[in-house]
């Protein structure tokens, strides 16, 4: 059994979350917090798989909150999905550099949003398309935060092959997508994906696009 809390100010936006969830098997809401500062507090009293987080809420915000999770719980604590309009590209961003593992679109539908739940859970990344698009969207500006040339170092060590197939990640392919356009195996792509993350020290999917972008990486 996956155990979810939610996290929300909206109690409306946490009931219909729990219907939905709650009607998946294998997946279960203990707990709903509606905001960061009690997010964090619940952590000490209920054990959860996974963290449906909001962005956007008064006080402390999501991503403060994701951060706070991260430095009192480590990468090995619950996994995070936020759970976001992404209307604003920054604040992807920071969650994801504060440690959250996957994104999904609050349009997204209910077997998305299980199937996102499930993948974290897993130990695998969740992003949905306007996830991926916000990022490129930031990388594409030109009034964006300059490339990090401390991020950048980590990719020196990563072969052509690698670096491409990271640039197709960060577009937004899967690895059968991946595959198709440079001609090689899902099987070969995910490897190279699995060493890219290695060698970048990135803990999942989700941080690897993370790195890159801060980096500077374009598709």
């Amino acid at each position: 059994m996956t155990t979810v809390m939610l996290v929300d100010d909206q109690e409306m936006i946490r009931k219909g979350l729990r219907v939905i969830i709650d009607a998946y098997p294998g997946l279960d809401v203990v707990a709903e917090a509606g905001d960061g500062f009690t997010a964090v507090r619940r952590l000490d009293s209920v054990q959860v798989d996974v963290i449906l987080m909001d962005l956007n809420m008064p006080g402390m915000d999501g991503v403060e909150a994701v951060r706070r999770i991260r430095e009192a719980r480590g990468p090995e604590g619950p996994r995070i999905l936020v759970l976001t309009t992404f209307d604003q590209d920054e604040n992807v961003l920071a969650a994801m550099r504060a440690g959250a593992n996957g994104f999904l679109g609050k349009g997204a539908g209910p077997d998305e949003l299980a199937e996102g739940i499930r993948r974290v859970a897993a130990g695998a990344h969740a992003l949905s398309d306007n996830a991926i698009g916000a990022l490129v969207s930031h990388v594409s500006d030109p009034h964006a935060v300059p490339p990090d040339p401390d991020k950048a170092k980590l990719f020196e060590g990563l072969t052509p092959r690698e670096l491409e197939v990271v640039r197709l990640v960060v577009e937004g392919l899967d690895n059968a997508e991946i595959g198709r356009r440079v001609f090689i195996s899902p099987f070969t792509a995910k490897t190279h994906v699995n060493r890219a993350m290695a060698k970048v020290g990135a803990r999942d999917r989700a941080q690897l696009v993370s790195l890159a972008v801060q980096a500077g990486i374009r598709p």
